[in-house]
Formats: C-alpha cells, sequence, structure tokens
C-alpha cells in the first residue's frame, strides 16, 4: 500500500459533516458496505398479528447481513418477554430491548464507538415504540446513513392507530403491508386484532396488555374480518 493510498478517507456509516467539520466529510461515492451514501431509507412493513411481521425481520436481517452488512436487531415487547425477536414458527433472535430511556441514535454511535460499524436496524414490534423513537429512526437515516427497517402493527384492538405506527405511517420513505394473508375464521380476509378475554370481545382497556394468538391464553388476540370484529362474533369453535 503506498502512502497516498493509506493516507485515503474511508467512509464508515456515521453522521453527515456539519457546517463546522471543515470539510473532512468523506468525498468517495460508496461506504464501505458497498451501498451508495446518503441513500438510506426508512421502511414500515405493516399488518395484522399472525402475518408474521417479525419471521420477515429475521429474514431481512439475515438476508442483508449475508451480503457483509453489520446491523442490530430492536424490539420491545416480544412475547417472550425477554430481549429476543421471536417468532411462532420457533425462530429467534436476540435484540436490545428498547425502554422510554433508550436513544436509538446513542445506540448506534455507542456501538461504532466500540469500532463495529453498523449498515442498518431492524426494529421488531414498533407499534409499542415511543413517538420519539421513530424521530430518532428518522434521523439515523437521514443524518447517520444507517437503513432502519421497521415492523409492527398498524392498530389495537380498537381499531386505532398505534401513535408510533401513525408517525411512520407519516414519516417512512416507504409502507409496506405484510402480504401474508391472515384470514378471520369466516374465511374472509383478517384485518383487525380484537382482544378476546373470557371468551368475549373486550373494547376498553389499556392500549398494550401483552397476549398471544393461542386459545389457552388469559389475554388472547383474535384477528377478525372487519364485519365480524365490528359485530364481535368469535366464530362458532369460541
Amino acid at each position: 500500500m503506498t502512502d497516498d493510498a493509506a493516507a485515503t478517507p474511508t467512509c464508515l456509516a456515521r453522521p453527515l459533516p456539519g457546517p463546522d467539520d471543515g470539510g473532512t466529510g468523506c468525498a468517495a461515492a460508496r461506504g464501505v458496505d458497498g451501498r451508495p451514501l446518503h441513500a438510506a431509507a426508512l421502511k414500515f412493513f405493516w399488518g395484522p398479528m399472525d402475518c408474521g411481521k417479525s419471521t420477515m425481520a429475521l429474514q431481512m436481517n439475515y438476508n442483508h447481513a449475508r451480503q457483509g452488512r453489520r446491523g442490530l436487531v430492536t424490539t420491545r415487547i416480544d412475547r417472550s418477554l425477554g430481549p429476543r425477536v421471536t417468532t411462532r414458527i420457533g425462530l429467534a433472535h436476540t435484540a436490545v430491548e428498547v425502554t422510554d430511556e433508550l436513544d436509538l441514535r446513542a445506540l448506534v454511535r455507542d456501538t461504532w464507538a466500540e469500532g463495529v460499524r453498523i449498515d442498518y436496524l431492524i426494529c421488531d414490534e414498533a407499534s409499542f415504540y415511543d413517538v420519539a423513537h421513530v424521530e430518532q429512526m428518522a434521523e439515523l437515516v437521514d443524518g447517520y446513513d444507517v437503513d432502519v427497517y421497521a415492523f409492527g402493527l398498524a392498530t389495537d384492538f380498537r381499531s386505532c392507530l398505534f401513535p408510533a405506527a401513525r408517525r411512520l405511517f407519516e414519516l417512512a420513505d416507504e409502507v409496506a403491508r405484510i402480504q401474508v394473508e391472515v384470514l378471520c375464521w369466516c374465511g374472509r380476509e383478517g384485518l383487525l386484532n380484537a382482544r378476546v378475554v373470557d371468551g368475549r370481545v373486550v373494547r376498553e382497556g389499556a392500549q398494550v396488555v401483552i397476549g398471544d394468538t393461542v386459545d389457552t391464553a388469559d389475554v388472547r388476540y383474535q384477528v377478525l374480518c372487519r364485519r365480524h370484529y365490528r359485530s364481535g362474533d368469535l366464530g362458532p369453535r369460541a
């Protein structure tokens, strides 16, 4: 390696140069992961329960890592009740648990300070994040050139948008409904997440209550079409 080559700056994912940086920002067109600089995006993938959001999140993490990109996986209130992304088909991955106090920007900066490059974030259960976390996702994309892929529900058990989901719809560069079709018991497409307690659909209570779609859960959720969500009809096996 020549002295000139050794002096050439290497582009790592990092905050974009500011006005006081004296023009020391990287002039190369691509980062060390081979992707164009400043082309990061915030993408939100959404759907009802049982549509495979967490499975898709882990698949995307695998696909990017396989090509040499380095990322972080985050989650909040996973069904395992731990810092893991778990799926109903048995896949699992360790993750950073998102709390009210966690700043996603600081998480990335601290990882960089340890000498580890971060090219992307996988944010599972993103509808349970705070709105402030969504703002941080947007800043990571725009100011740090880090891709953010968020996965989560759109609406709660009352069919109202989660605040974080609403903000993702407003800010994301791309919004996509996950195409795995979930069916209501009647055979129609399932759209809405009904909360079921003691065999009845409930429409009042805290916005977030831990539960699952299995019949044995004290609090369970069932995906229904709009007609049967509105009528509270859980079907003949309920």
